[in-house]
């Protein structure tokens, strides 16, 4: 009988270990796909479509076009790049549009040399300026794709390709593999190409439509995770209400311990600050990234301050600061999460749209710059920051500043998800509830405090 007890506590041990090691197998599977998951845009991608429009006596003349799903992630400076695995032994004769980075050996070729012969090309776009004999329509923006929401007219890239060594009806063309797609660094997964029904395509006078000869799409998806392990950006809160202003986390995205290592930290104070910022270095030589010494390292800090309060409506005041010397930031945007941004009355010198994720949720809301005004985020320095201030009505059913409400659930910006402070240290309301009278000293002791720390961190 003890025996038998005691191989069947055995079992039951070896069967609590196992679903255990189940437990965080499932477990550990679901925080990596969170890390690729983006809850406020679940649907956002880049989708590239291969259109077959012509034969040729040994191949066939397409057109690719990539089209950015991506409602506030978009692909800045210097631009995208696209690879792929050749399923056969083609080669591109020609491109208009765009161009690969290398020829490869095309020495069995004579005369007339294709523009490729790699079993693996890289193709990039060309840069504004090119002559017009070698556009065709969305090309020619040095690789740019701005976001769906922000800029649908400047959210697609196409270029012509003619093909060689290929098939020349649809059952002996065979579609390339092993699609990457880098925006302008890592991130990006590309799942196979699939054949899909061929595109159609209606004339300017909508009197007659043509259709592609074969068409296949490939769908990218983007992660965070896989495109930098450290934030690239951080929050801070103020508030009237509380002379405390809660700053990023220390080290948010991520330390620097040796301070000639590459990415390394500069003091603002640094003697001849734009030498070491921009040193002489050959032509094309991309510098890596080099920020400003603070107690986050964020080449990126969106500051939240809760600025005042009325009968039937509070306001905001939001600042983004750009602590990377060398790096603009044209056609920035932020994502804010927050419950009244569904009451937003008036929003000053950004523009603003409404993003609904999932139906019947109106608490995220997308924010950029004004074309030709601060549409362009400098590089570290007095310059380096763009400013806001947004009005919002109260709902009396759900409105308090108590327990941090007033300060966002999550914050964006050029669509990375940034390092917001611990809960516990939002400012709180002080003891006896809020009063909406402040003594002289309280109100001229705060503006102070706000603008060292805006200015000095």
């Amino acid at each position: 009988m003890e025996s038998f007890i005691s191989r069947s506590t055995s079992i039951v041990s070896k069967m609590s270990f196992l679903a255990v090691g189940i437990v965080f197998l499932i477990s550990s599977s679901s925080f990596t796909s969170t890390e690729a998951y983006d809850a406020l845009d679940p649907e956002g991608n880049i989708t590239m479509k291969w259109d077959v429009m012509s034969w040729t006596p040994d191949g066939y003349v397409a057109v690719v076009t990539m089209f950015n799903f991506q409602k506030y992630r978009h692909i800045p400076s210097p631009g995208w790049t696209l690879g792929w695995k050749w399923a056969k032994k083609e080669v591109i004769w020609s491109m208009v549009g765009a161009q690969t980075t290398e020829q490869g050996d095309c020495s069995k070729y004579k005369g007339n040399l294709p523009h490729c012969c790699k079993k693996d090309p890289t193709v990039v776009d060309l840069l504004p300026g090119t002559p017009y004999n070698q556009q065709i329509a969305n090309c020619c923006k040095g690789g740019v794709l701005n976001s769906w929401v922000q800029d649908p007219g400047t959210a697609a890239s196409s270029f012509q390709i003619s093909v060689g060594a290929a098939g020349t009806t649809n059952k002996t063309v065979r579609v390339p593999r092993n699609f990457t797609l880098m925006g302008p660094g890592p991130g990006y997964t590309c799942g196979p190409a699939k054949i899909v029904r061929p595109t159609q395509f209606v004339t300017p006078d909508t009197r007659r439509t043509t259709q592609a000869m074969m068409t296949w799409n490939i769908t990218c998806t983007y992660s965070q995770f896989l495109a930098q392990r450290t934030p690239t950006c951080c929050v801070s809160l103020s508030s009237f209400y509380n002379e405390t202003i809660v700053g990023c986390p220390t080290c948010a995205c991520g330390c620097q311990n040796n301070k000639t290592e590459s990415g390394a930290c500069l003091d603002p104070d640094t003697p001849h600050l734009a030498s070491v910022v921009s040193p002489p270095t050959k032509k094309g030589t991309i510098l890596p990234p080099l920020v400003q010494c603070t107690r986050h390292l964020c080449p990126i800090r969106v500051h939240w301050h809760v600025k005042q309060n009325y009968k039937e409506y509070w306001r905001v005041k939001i600042t983004i600061t750009n602590f990377n010397y060398r790096l603009n930031y044209s056609q920035w945007n932020m994502v804010a999460q927050h419950p009244n941004l569904d009451n937003i009355t008036q929003i000053f010198s950004f523009n603003y749209k409404s993003l609904s994720p999932y139906a019947g949720l109106n608490d995220t809301a997308m924010l950029w710059g004004m074309k030709f005004y601060n549409d362009f985020l400098s590089e570290a320095g007095p310059l380096g920051n763009v400013q806001s201030e947004i009005l919002f009505r109260k709902d009396q059913s759900t409105f308090t500043f108590e327990k941090g409400w007033a300060f966002p659930r999550r914050i964006y910006f050029n669509g990375d998800n940034c390092v917001m402070p611990p809960p516990d240290a939002y400012p709180f309301l002080p003891n006896g509830g809020f009063r909406t009278e402040f003594s002289v000293f309280s109100a001229v002791l705060l503006p102070v405090l706000l603008v060292f720390f805006l200015f000095s961190a």
